[in-house]
């Protein structure tokens, strides 16, 4: 598999986090965002991930589902929350 593959796995790796399906479970549950809070301007981003995030989005670029997917998966306690389900 190519690396810079459009997967969370390598999303993970170009963030620099650790990327092992327990760790991204992990970050999913400890890190969940508030419905406001748009995905880049989560507090615990460094710059370089900011705008690796905020850039593919913004030119939907190969990456742009994957974050997608990880900005959905950041928001889930707050749309359960949203809608009763939670």
């Amino acid at each position: 598999m190519n690396p810079s593959t459009p997967r969370m796995t390598n999303l993970f790796l170009q963030l620099g986090l650790d990327a092992d399906e327990a760790a991204i479970a992990q970050f999913i549950k400890t890190h969940q965002l508030s419905a406001g809070v748009m995905l880049a301007d989560a507090r615990y981003w460094n710059d370089a991930q900011r705008q690796f995030l905020t850039e593919q989005i913004k030119e939907d670029a190969a990456w742009a589902i994957v974050v997608d997917q990880l900005n959905e998966s950041l928001h889930e306690d707050a749309v359960k929350a949203g809608t009763g389900l939670g």
